[in-house]
């Protein structure tokens, strides 16, 4: 069933890149800014970040300088959580296409995540300037940056599937998703380093896959691999949340027409 559901989205991936195209357009549509709008926001939020945690605080950073601390946690931050954002209320948000043509479900949330990845990618580039003005050099270690990736592309799609489907019975879910995703941004080290998680702690601590996710990212820009003990249980995670997500979300794909 699982491979079926994939050749039937395969089948629709002219509609889907028509519809990541459309999501692009339609978020920075009468923009003055535009697409610049995907590198001011984790900009905006480094420079507060290191004037309050880096400059006030004081907060450690294992040697990487502030800007270049945070902004290595916020740009997969940023990404990740407005994925979630835009993909949990696609579905609802587009009801009219919803209840008249038929064609896989998934495309909505799955366009929302392509277009965060776009600003992604456009907001990376700023990340890149980071490290050429504090001088942190690319080592071999960059070459574990497209696992970290594949990875966070995975969780981002199942906690997508999953909210996508559950708002659709239960639109109180529309006040859980910003208040989640406040929560789970101190759960994971986008203001601290991992090293202030006490030890007995940081088993539990890393079960959070984007904590070990961000943490990969910054030990990557160091030079270092990511803990291997703790990515391999994070990847089960992942995959484990990937099935249940696009599971659950396949199974009530039918009633969605109906229900909203």
């Amino acid at each position: 069933m699982f491979a079926q559901n994939i050749h039937e989205l395969y089948k629709f991936s002219g509609l889907l890149w028509v519809w990541s195209l459309r999501e692009i357009r339609v978020r920075y549509k009468q923009s003055i800014l535009g697409g610049l709008w995907a590198i001011l926001q984790p900009l905006s939020s480094m420079l507060i970040f290191t004037l309050v945690f880096g400059l006030l605080v004081k907060v450690p950073t294992d040697g990487m300088p502030y800007p270049v601390f945070f902004y290595s946690a916020l740009l997969p931050w940023t990404f990740f959580s407005s994925s979630i954002t835009f993909a949990v209320p696609s579905l609802i948000n587009n009801i009219n296409l919803v209840t008249k043509i038929y064609f896989p479900r998934e495309i909505f949330p799955i366009g929302s995540v392509f277009a965060a990845f776009l600003d992604y990618a456009v907001a990376s580039l700023l990340f890149f300037v980071l490290l050429f003005v504090y001088r942190v050099p690319i080592t071999y270690s960059v070459l574990w940056l497209p696992v970290l990736l594949v990875m966070q592309v995975l969780l981002t799609l199942g906690v997508s599937f999953l909210g996508a489907a559950l708002i659709v019975f239960y639109r109180d879910f529309r006040f859980v998703v910003p208040l989640g995703l406040q929560l789970w941004m101190y759960l994971t080290p986008v203001v601290y380093p991992v090293s202030l998680v006490p030890d007995r702690f940081r088993f539990l601590y890393m079960l959070n896959p984007m904590a070990g996710i961000i943490d990969g990212y910054r030990r990557i820009i160091q030079g270092m691999a990511p803990q291997w003990e703790y990515l391999a249980s994070e990847a089960v995670i992942i995959l484990s949340l990937f099935v249940i997500g696009y599971s659950y979300f396949k199974r009530r794909e039918a009633s969605f027409a109906d229900i909203i």
